[in-house]
């Protein structure tokens, strides 16, 4: 070990190591380069990313590094061209790193925080100055530091792929997930009219106490024909499930109606029914993280 390393100050973080459990370590304090500030961590939070990787089923998993997309803080050290003032102030970080210049799709160098970079579940983390925004006032430590990958997918699905508005009758599909979850909350901010699914009888329940309109069981056989007749079908889809179910969900989409796919944890898509998907002229919409612009707006929205 060399002297640099002998006086080199340590913080403790959680490394992956794919199907291992995850440590906390010692590992070398980060020191925030040009435009970058390092961020003393206040909360971190897990994702279904972070078990993804966990198990070496999400592409690209680099071994022994910190794992956490999300995370809230207190910015305690500045890079070179970022002014000394933001010191001392308290950011939620936004985990879409490298978005491009194009807000219809991330570029070439887009990653998300948390892998290949060291992510949050760290005393300590180091990340670019324009990924750092103010927490909005209502929100503690733990609530802005949740809010972060799920909102941003969510926003993005939502407003920009999906575009949903006041009069779109909105299904959130596998309510419970994070991301299902937030998105609800935004549909119902929006005010239009929200409809869930899920297996859980629990899930169902506290979906309605949160304002949902209806809660559908997605085991039940033929519910997206009994969805489109008994409660006037729906324009905007959200799904991160894809899988054998899909299909469903174009049998309660309505004419014109948009389906906006983040995710594939029920598995690849089906063999689709094509004739449903133009005779419908409907849109199937994927959507992945989200831009700087669209984390602003999410924020906004919070």
């Amino acid at each position: 070990m060399t002297l640099n390393k002998i006086n080199a100050v340590m913080m403790k973080a959680a490394l992956l190591d794919v199907n291992q459990p995850v440590e906390v370590k010692e590992i070398e304090l980060p020191e925030p380069g040009d435009r970058e500030v390092r961020i003393k961590v206040l909360a971190a939070a897990l994702n279904h990313r972070d078990v993804w990787m966990q198990k070496g089923m999400y592409p690209g998993t680099k071994e022994n590094i910190v794992t956490g997309s999300d995370g809230c803080g207190i910015i305690d050290a500045v890079g070179d061209g970022v002014d000394q003032g933001f010191k001392g102030k308290k950011a939620v970080i936004n985990p879409s790193l490298n978005w491009g210049d194009d807000e219809r799709a991330q570029g070439a160098e887009f990653k998300i925080l948390g892998n290949p970079d060291q992510g949050t579940l760290a005393e300590y983390i180091v990340v670019p100055f324009e990924n750092v925004h103010p927490v909005p006032d209502h929100l503690d430590a733990s609530e802005a530091a949740a809010l972060p990958l799920a909102g941003l997918t969510a926003y993005r699905a939502l407003m920009t792929r999906a575009g949903i508005t006041k009069d779109d009758r909105v299904l959130i599909n596998g309510i419970g997930g994070g991301v299902a979850l937030i998105g609800m909350q935004m549909a119902l901010a929006w005010e239009s009219e929200v409809h869930v699914t899920s297996s859980s009888p629990e899930k169902r329940e506290k979906a309605l106490q949160m304002g949902a309109a209806s809660a559908i069981d997605y085991r039940d056989e033929g519910w997206g024909k009994k969805a489109s007749k008994d409660l006037g079908g729906f324009d905007v889809i959200l799904d991160g499930a894809s899988g054998p179910g899909f299909n469903e969900l174009l049998d309660a989409l309505n004419p014109g109606g948009r389906i906006a796919i983040y995710g594939r944890t029920a598995g690849p898509l089906p063999e689709l029914q094509s004739a449903k998907i133009f005779y419908k002229q409907a849109s199937i919409l994927g959507s992945t993280m989200g831009s700087s612009a669209e984390f602003i707006g999410m924020l906004d929205l919070v």
